[in-house]
């Protein structure tokens, strides 16, 4: 019999096989207690006097019944309501306690309903038959239901059935008490019979062949280890050569170590006692050790070695008597709140579980969604999130667990989803509410959006997501460029082999690198257009393509005519066989650059997500302050991919999502993904703490010293520029300003000049309008205002003088 439920609370800390022995066990009992109470009743029965002393019979005469005077009041009663048919109602608790006594499966519920329509069909039956004897009763064989069965055709016909009506009558109870006794039993035809025999006997041979296998596998474990210990002690006497061989059989023996490519989960880093290694034996795999990767050019790969395992006593389960428990009380809540519907499925996850209600007719789902803090208050929880389930008739209800179960990253990095994957840029995100991981390609976002207060987890994300890349990607074929105004988180990566540049601190760099992202941008187009392919993949494979076969790939350029005969000249140009490799700029606080050069940062994100995808350029934008002037609807159009972090408001979740939910979430990695297309999904992200972080980074600068490109950040950036160097037009305010020009051109050719006017224009900032203008007037190019405001313009249309 394979159990439905295979977790106890009170027993948490045992083996699951432990735990499945003692619920079969007191399944036997139980099923013993039942064929035993059902024996005792028969028992009453068949020494049943109607001389007894009872409760409709008071007398003196000693007790006839084997069982005293339980049994004779239980007898009596059985035979005054049912007569004969009181042993039908025996055989259920007979029939269910043989069922768990051999571990079959118990049939539905709704046959006990049949059980009892046969008990009375058949007290029915027995009324129409002859009394035997003297019967002692003055009701029929069927008892009080019997007669007042056999008298319903009385009612309708007009006088008791007799003769061959009694006969039709008896003929109609009896077919209808076997078909109901058939029906209750669970019996079925000859073939579906057989066939559900087959596969109950099979179910129950691989049962059988599970337990025995469980246990010769514990006793075979348990005999290892004892061994193991008697050597130990033997081999602690002995030198300490042999000591440290008996202790390291590995370091000489020939086994090999799995690849890190074939791998699929990987358990602890190193063994632990053996007591904790027999417990977990049947449900996690041996612990091992990670072998180095290694790729083309000699460079290797970060071991999962540096990052921590999860334990298995960290794993907590959510029992199904707790899930069942909090659906009837949320059914509850809901109802006092005049919402009507059923919780028909649950789903529990490491840190929330899922509850479906499916409303009434008529229940609104605003109305549900808008009881979200009603609902955490009433169910005593933290927090609640309601949405409802696309594509379904439900709506979900999220309530966190009693206690919260991390998510590591190693667990997601040893996955199949990641290894086997074929994302060009892999992000380990977490995992969703159903314990799934969540792996996505940030080449086919191709940007990413990130939002979250103080402690929510947005920068261990930060963290996760440059790990994933740098655990799969060698610097050839990812460089990374990373900007952090806060200076702290991170800063611990300067110095790996990834860097194009070290790690930007000041805002004016940061601008300046996102210039040279948008120029590299433009270059990598250039070169993909030489080649007459489309993306940075096509680029790659035509190179190495060509370098693989010895071949040098040129193309034939148009340089001039000939001057005597004036026909075209034509000239083949070499092209780079170099592959381009991708490039992610990280920013981890976008307000700060915000609040510095806003239009500038805006423009030139706004370039690189609408055009960056195919040249192999992404941005990964962060912020804790997702209000409407760092997130503008210029960034959000072109970010369809976002991630929310526990935010303080609705307006801030309505900001970075478009809908509420994400001021709900609990923090610590708790996060709404929302993909392309708008859908939004809980996904609980991974924990990596700053040592490992150190571990990793201290394994990369040891593969080598980055290549930096000092162009990053050298750009146009001047000394004695402030951060109004910044503006869209990128100009300043010195003698002979490029913006100055342009201000007094507009000022000639529209004949208008005012603050708002040029601020309009220019698309520059009210002061740096008002300074403008009050240097032309200076120069005499317009003159004060008047009273209403207006100023008279003093140069011509076409001036003489081309000072302006």
């Amino acid at each position: 019999m394979r159990a439905t439920d295979r977790s106890l609370d009170v027993v948490a800390f045992v083996s699951e096989h432990f735990r499945d022995i003692l619920r079969r066990r007191l399944s036997e009992i139980v099923g013993l207690a039942l064929i035993t109470l059902a024996l005792l009743g028969a028992i009453a029965l068949t020494t049943w006097s109607a001389q007894d002393p009872s409760l409709s019979h008071a007398t003196q005469t000693p007790i006839r019944n084997l069982l005293g005077f339980p049994g004779a009041i239980f007898s009596d009663l059985a035979m005054q309501l049912l007569g004969l048919a009181a042993i039908l109602l025996l055989l259920p608790e007979a029939l269910l306690g043989w069922r768990l006594l051999s571990h079959k499966p118990i049939g539905e519920k709704w046959r006990g309903l049949v059980w009892i329509v046969a008990t009375f069909l058949a007290a029915g039956f027995a009324s129409t038959l002859p009394r035997i004897g003297a019967w002692p009763l003055p009701t029929g064989l069927g008892g009080v239901s019997g007669d007042a069965l056999l008298h319903l055709p009385a009612m309708i016909v007009g006088a008791p059935p007799a003769g061959l009506t009694l006969v039709a009558v008896s003929a109609l109870f009896g077919i209808a008490t076997v078909v109901t006794l058939a029906i209750a039993a669970g019996l079925r035809w000859p073939a579906r019979n057989a066939l559900a025999r087959d596969a109950a006997v099979e179910i129950e041979r691989d049962d059988a062949d599970d337990d025995r296998g469980s246990a010769w596998i514990g006793m075979f474990a348990h005999a290892l280890l004892s061994w193991k210990a008697r050597i130990g002690r033997v081999f602690r006497r002995a030198p300490a050569r042999n000591a440290t061989r008996a202790a390291r059989p590995a370091a000489t023996g020939g086994r090999h170590e799995p690849r890190f490519d074939n791998l699929g989960r990987v358990a602890a880093p190193s063994i632990a006692d053996e007591e904790e290694y027999v417990e977990h034996a049947p449900r996690r795999r041996a612990p091992v050790r990670v072998p180095p990767r290694r790729t083309g050019n000699g460079y290797t790969l970060p071991s999962l070695n540096f990052l921590t395992a999860q334990r298995a006593s960290e794993r907590t389960t959510l029992s199904k008597d707790i899930i069942d428990a909090n659906a009837v009380a949320l059914e509850s809540v809901l109802g006092d709140f005049g919402v009507r519907g059923e919780i028909i499925n649950a789903h529990p996850g490491p840190v929330v579980t899922l509850y479906e209600l499916e409303p009434a007719p008529g229940i609104k789902s605003s109305r549900v969604i808008g009881l979200a803090d009603d609902i955490a208050r009433s169910m005593s929880a933290v927090s609640a999130r309601v949405a409802v389930v696309s594509g379904r008739n439900a709506i979900g209800i999220e309530l966190p667990n009693p206690t919260r179960e991390k998510v590591y990253l190693r667990e997601l990095l040893s996955t199949k989803d990641y290894n086997e994957n074929t994302s060009k840029l892999p992000l380990c995100l977490g995992k969703t509410i159903g314990g799934e991981s969540v792996i996505v390609d940030l080449a086919r976002m191709p940007h990413l959006l990130i939002a979250g207060t103080t402690g929510s987890g947005k920068s261990v994300a930060i963290n996760t997501m440059i790990l994933s890349l740098v655990y799969r990607l060698s610097p050839q074929q990812c460089r990374l460029i990373m900007v952090d105004p806060k200076m702290l988180e991170l800063s611990v990566y300067d110095g790996i082999p990834h860097l194009l540049t070290p790690v930007v601190t000041d805002p004016k760099k940061a601008v300046v690198a996102l210039k040279w992202a948008v120029r590299e941008m433009e270059g990598r187009y250039k070169k993909m257009s030489k080649l007459g392919v489309r993306n940075i993949d096509s680029y790659n494979a035509r190179v190495a393509e060509a370098k693989a076969k010895g071949e040098t790939l040129t193309r034939t350029v148009h340089t001039g005519y000939d001057k005597e005969s004036g026909e075209a000249i034509y000239e083949k140009e070499e092209l780079e066989l170099e592959p381009l490799p991708f490039v992610v700029v990280i920013v981890d606080e976008m307000a700060d650059l915000m609040m510095v050069a806003g239009k500038d940062i805006e423009g030139a994100i706004q370039r690189l997500a609408q055009m960056a995808r195919a040249a192999g350029i992404h941005v990964i934008l962060a912020t804790q302050r997702p209000s409407v002037d760092v997130i503008t609807g210029t960034i959000k159009a072109n970010f369809p991919t976002r991630i929310s972090f526990q935010v303080t408001s609705k307006i801030d979740s309505r900001t970075i999502l478009g809908e509420q939910g994400a001021e709900q979430l609990l923090g610590q990695g708790d996060m709404l993904y929302m993909a392309g297309g708008g859908r939004i999904s809980r996904v609980h992200g991974p924990f990596v703490s700053d040592d490992e972080v150190e571990k990793v980074v201290r394994h990369l600068k040891s593969q080598g010293a980055p290549e930096y490109l000092e162009e990053v950040t050298a750009g146009d950036l001047e000394d004695g520029e402030d951060g109004a160097v910044f503006d869209a037009t990128d100009m300043g305010m010195g003698e002979g300003g490029d913006l100055y020009s342009q201000a007094v051109a507009v000022v000639k050719r529209d004949r208008k000049a005012s603050t708002s006017y040029i601020q309009r224009r220019l698309q520059i900032g009210y002061n740096r309008a008002a300074s403008l203008m009050e240097r032309m007037e200076q120069e005499g190019i317009i003159g004060q205002a008047n009273h209403a405001g207006k100023r008279e313009i003093l140069i011509p249309e076409n001036p003489a003088d081309d000072r302006y």
